[in-house]
Formats: structure tokens, sequence, C-alpha cells
């Protein structure tokens, strides 16, 4: 997008109390912000609308701040995408890269989704799953694939249809599934860390709706996780309270 269609929906979605008052600083984390032409452009448009200083950083960085506020530790995103990085209570120090949801975001819905898909139109799933999810989600052979190869929001579209998964918990089939695709999660990200050192915590709706199955993995390494959480706003904030305004 460009700055001008950021502004153009920042000043259109947000509430218009935003607008009417000044603001000390505006902090905004967000997917994709991972560079410094990235953050110009999310900077530039937000200071057009609040005229106030503003800091951008990754969505990643937020998790992190999210999760483990000022305490150092491991932050892990499984949701939409899956990300991973060594955070020291401020900045992170270590990430290995995600790569989107073609060549990696191991154990996000976005997965999750795109295999249980794969094998219902391979004919390898169970046939009751597969027609129980065709008949919910209006879907055909033809929709899945325009969905997945005419879509520029394909990844979110897969990790909508991965939640399915999350109401058929009990099923060996989908266990194996999710459990495999965690189990690479682990062996492509965590272990590249040292992960027994620092607390494990985990932020995202796939890790809240698998977590069973996301802690039995992580049991299997050697590591217990200290925290799960569906949403980083409330560390974020407590982050932010504790540090001056710079």
């Amino acid at each position: 997008m460009t700055r001008r269609e950021i502004s153009h929906c920042i000043r259109l979605d947000l509430p218009k109390t935003f607008f009417k008052r000044r603001w000390e600083h505006v902090y905004f984390y967000g997917a994709g912000c991972s560079n410094d032409d990235k953050k110009k452009i999310i900077e530039s448009s937000l200071v057009a609308q609040f005229k106030t200083p503003t800091t951008v950083e990754s969505d990643l960085l937020g998790a992190a701040r999210g999760l483990l506020v000022n305490e150092p530790g491991l932050a892990c995103i499984l949701g939409t995408g899956s990300n991973t990085c060594l955070y020291d209570g401020n900045n992170i120090v270590k990430n290995v890269s995600s790569l989107g949801f073609i060549l990696g975001d191991e154990g996000s819905g976005a997965a999750l989704g795109r295999l249980f898909v794969a094998d219902c139109l391979k004919n390898l799933a169970p046939r009751d799953l597969a027609s129980e999810f065709f008949e919910k989600f209006e879907l055909d052979k033809n929709k899945v694939m325009d969905e997945v190869y005419n879509n520029p929001g394909a990844n979110r579209t897969l990790s909508s249809y991965s939640f399915f998964l999350g109401e058929y918990l009990e099923h060996d089939y989908v266990r194996s599934l999710v459990r495999n695709e965690f189990d690479k999660f682990f062996r492509r990200n965590i272990l590249q860390y040292d992960y027994k050192a620092y607390p494990l915590c985990f932020v995202g709706l796939v890790a809240c709706t698998f977590s069973d199955i996301l802690c039995e993995v992580a049991d299997e390494y050697g590591v217990k996780i200290k925290k799960i959480i569906q949403r980083s706003m409330p560390g974020i904030v407590k982050y932010h309270e504790g540090k001056e305004v710079v």
C-alpha cells in the first residue's frame, strides 16, 4: 500500500475521538514492518494523520514486549503466520526468519489449513471430516483452488480453515496433523535457539486453540511453556507505561 492509501485507512478506520486530542507519542507494531523503508512509509502516514512523533516496529517485537514486557525470553507467534525471536527485555537479539506461508510459517494457521485442505482434495483426509468441511464452508475443489491461487490473502483464508480442525481435536487424524506441524515448528525454529535457557512464550489464536497439543510437543523437547495468550496488547501497554518517551 502507498503512504496515501495507508493514511486513508487510518483516517477512516480509527474512531474520530483518536484525532481530537494531542498525543505525546504514537507506537505502531505491524506485520511487514521489518526494514527501514517499510517503516518509513507507515511512519509518514501516521505522522501525517496525528502530527505526533511516531515509532514503527515489527509485530514480532510487539509480540515479544507483550509476552515478556522487560524479561528476556523466547517469544513466539502462532497465528495466521508464525515467527520466533530471542528477546533481551527490550529488543530482539536473534530471529530465525519465518519466510512466510509458502517457504515457512511452520505451525501457523495458514500451514495447518494448507495441509488439511490438500489432504481433503487428494482424498487423504478422513471422508467424514472432508465432507463436513466442504459442507460447512460451502466449498468444492474449484472454489478452493480459486481461493488459494487467485487470492492475495490466501494465507488468511487458509488460516480460517484451520480452525475447523479445532472442533475435532479428539480425532486421531487431526491430532496427528497438528502435532506433526508443531513438531516441525520446533525443529525448524525453536531448536536454533538456546531454548532451555529462557522462558518460552506464545501469542496467537492458533497457539490458544491447540494449546494442549503445543504443550505436549514442548514436553517432548524437555521444555515447559511459560505463557500462552491470544493477544499481546496488555503486555505492550505495560511495557510502555514503564518507559519514558524518547
